[in-house]
């Protein structure tokens, strides 16, 4: 197979394999069903029960479009660099407000590396892609 077709497969994976995540991500815990976890880390930021609703609804939001991007913009480095940065963020939040969750069986942590390492190859490959043509 043609190397070039193969960074291409493995980019277009990478990139459908994130928007299924974020879009997830937004859609199930936050704006489906409210998912306790998601109440809780609003709640430990001081805020109203009004106000998180709110913050959940517009977080979700945000995230389904973040993975629409991830369909819509398969060449664009930034939208990786803004992944990478955005989880360690939120990684960093979370651990702040509340370090025992990290310790959980299915933690944030878990999948956090893995988007993160996600676009690590996803922006090597762009960089191998670009050296090829």
């Amino acid at each position: 197979m043609n190397p070039l077709l193969q960074i291409k497969t493995a980019l277009l994976i990478i990139q459908f394999s994130l928007a299924l995540l974020w879009i997830y991500q937004g859609l199930i815990p936050k704006l489906c069903f409210h998912a306790t976890d998601e109440l809780r880390i609003w709640q430990l930021q001081g805020l109203s029960s009004p106000l998180i609703q709110a913050s959940i609804n517009v977080s979700g939001g945000a995230e389904i479009i973040f993975g629409v991007l991830f369909c819509l913009f398969r060449q664009a480095k930034i939208l990786h660099l803004l992944n990478i940065m955005a989880l360690l963020s939120l990684s960093v939040l979370i651990v702040t407000l509340d370090p025992a969750y990290f310790t959980q069986a299915f933690n944030p942590f878990v999948m956090n590396i893995a988007m993160i390492a996600l676009s690590i190859v996803a922006l090597q490959l762009l960089n191998i892609q670009k050296s090829l043509r």
